[in-house]
């Protein structure tokens, strides 16, 4: 029969009564700050390197919609339905706005990268 429930990877520490004596440090070797940055700064640029799609603008448009007719419900007092309307308008305006705003600033990512002198 097939393992139902994971291994634990360590020792419950600890007493009956609660409490856990405090050991040295028991996991990975935490990152410098110097090698933390540069993880991080080699994680965004990946993420910049891709190029846009239309169903990144499209989750993105439809979260900032949906903001929208919260916002016109809350704010506004305006009917939900009308709020749902508004909101899918908003989805037509945003998710080529998104895309398109997406695009050049990667077109202008990749120029950087090949003009003389980049980094």
């Amino acid at each position: 029969m097939a393992q139902t429930r994971r291994k634990r990877k360590s020792k419950h520490r600890g007493t009956q009564a609660g409490t856990i004596e405090a050991r040295g440090r028991t996991g990975r070797r935490p990152p410098t700050q110097v090698e933390a940055r540069k993880i991080s700064r080699e994680r965004r640029g990946s993420r910049l390197d891709r190029p846009p799609t239309w169903r990144s603008a499209l989750n993105r448009a439809a979260i900032s919609a949906a903001v929208f007719a919260v916002a016109v419900v809350v704010i506004f007092g305006r009917p939900i339905s009308a709020a749902i309307i508004l909101g899918a308008v908003m989805v037509v305006i945003y998710l080529p706005m998104s895309y398109y705003t997406d695009r050049f600033l990667y077109r202008r990512r990749l120029r950087q990268r090949q003009a003389p002198g980049a980094r």
